[in-house]
């Protein structure tokens, strides 16, 4: 059974950096992406971010790119997501994502395994 545990989330001040971790379990994930998204109170949930666990390709939103880096720990099965430049809308419950690795990776339909989120605050 595919087990994601976010974690790293908190509150910080514009222009401050956090680091969100993703534990991944259960299978291998060799053939799997890896996204990030997020959602604010009273929007949609949008994608961030998203990462092949096999090679080197990402994939950003236009409104973190530049600011967020993606990458993974294959020791560890972790994958991470860095955030700097924090602005206060990116305030929002962050969720880690698995999915095969066919197909786009922005729809977070296509995504069947999804971690429980991580609140991260950011403010002005």
């Amino acid at each position: 059974q595919v087990q994601l545990v976010e974690s790293g989330g908190g509150l910080v001040q514009a222009g401050g950096s956090l680091r969100l971790s993703c534990a991944a379990s259960g299978r291998t994930f060799s053939r799997y992406v890896m996204g990030w998204f997020r959602q604010a109170p009273g929007k949609e949930r949008e994608f961030v971010a998203a990462m092949w666990w096999s090679g080197s390709n990402t994939h950003y939103a236009d409104s973190v790119r530049a600011r967020f880096t993606i990458s993974r720990d294959n020791a560890k099965n972790t994958v991470y997501l860095q955030m700097n430049s924090l602005k206060p809308e990116d305030t929002a419950v962050y969720y880690c994502a698995a999915k095969v690795a066919d197909g786009t990776v922005l729809r977070g339909f296509e995504y069947p395994y999804w971690g429980q989120g991580t609140q991260v605050t950011v403010s002005s």
